[in-house]
């Protein structure tokens, strides 16, 4: 089939490549503007924008996909399917019918579950013991479309965001080829979702990611691996926010601390959550570099009873 591709940041990268490499002919790639970025916020062309144009094939950046300029040069193109991964932007019924087969979403959860923008982090933040991806044709509705086919991921212990997404976005890459291969020899027919199981993944704010150090370790260590490495889940102390990395249960013989108190030792700091205390990794205090949490609190001069807010 000729297809075009659609989508922006890196984790859309390895599905792009496995497209190119596969049988199907890619003619395009779909991504979102350039965007400034760096410190200098010079406008910079989006991971898929670079890939594509490393490929050789042109590469459309609408403001919007309504836009009658950029229908009219995806028809051009002539695609019989758009596959999609993390495009970033809502497609008009207008576009959707351009292509015979329409487009085809991967999607990092096991539909119906876990619609929406941040499915991996929900996922992981909620505990879940088992995620995956999901190819579907993309409706008006959001994620709701008929599916194709899915793979499933263990979420292991340790897992932030980024590390399930980066191992979602290989197995993915796989996973939509063999749909796109099944949608062109007609043996992959799409199959209603089913109604029950519905949960939706909204977008994680910065505000979200705020550690409530009333919860109990459990879901403190949740929601500080759903969010790394973004937004990146923080605190407050002594007025100023502090970024952390993911933590770790404390040995049970350690004393009890109250919620949000710091024990600081000569090797490691913990915080007192709701029922057990866990033990700091990376800490990034505000205007300063990452580093361990043993070497920031000796750098802020942190003793015993030190509390975040």
């Amino acid at each position: 089939m000729r297809v075009v591709f659609a989508g922006t940041p890196e984790v859309a990268v390895p599905a792009l490549d496995a497209i190119a490499d596969s049988a199907h002919e890619l003619v395009g790639v779909v991504t979102r503007p350039d965007a400034p970025a760096g410190r200098g916020r010079r406008l910079t062309p989006s991971p898929i924008g670079l890939r594509g144009e490393e490929l050789g094939v042109p590469v459309l950046k609408p403001t919007h996909p309504k836009e009658p300029e950029f229908q009219d040069a995806l028809r051009a193109l002539s695609p019989d399917c758009c596959p999609v991964v993390a495009y970033g932007a809502l497609i008009p019924q207008s576009a959707l019918d351009i292509p015979e087969h329409g487009w085809v979403n991967l999607h990092f959860s096991l539909l119906p579950a876990w619609r929406g923008a941040a499915p991996v982090q929900h996922a992981i933040w909620a505990g879940d013991e088992v995620t995956g991806a999901t190819t579907f044709r993309i409706v008006r509705a959001l994620d709701a479309g008929p599916t194709f086919g899915v793979m499933t991921e263990t979420i292991r212990p340790t897992d932030t965001s980024g590390d399930l997404l980066d191992r979602l976005a290989e197995g993915g890459a796989g996973l939509l080829v063999a749909t796109l291969d099944g949608i062109a020899d007609g043996s992959l027919q799409a199959r209603e979702q089913p109604s029950e199981g519905v949960s939706l993944a909204p977008k994680i704010t910065v505000e979200d990611a705020r550690v409530d150090w009333a919860e109990p370790a459990q879901a403190v260590d949740r929601r500080v691996r759903a969010c790394a490495p973004f937004p990146g889940a923080w605190t407050e102390f002594d007025g100023e926010r502090v970024k952390l990395g993911p933590v770790a249960p404390a040995p049970a013989s350690d004393m009890p601390l109250d919620p949000g108190v710091l024990g600081v030792g000569k090797n490691e700091v913990l915080v007192g959550t709701g029922s057990a205390p866990v033990r700091l990794g990376r800490v990034k205090a505000f205007g300063k570099k990452e580093m361990d949490a043993a070497d920031w609190a000796r750098g802020a001069r942190l003793t015993d009873g030190a509390r975040f807010r």
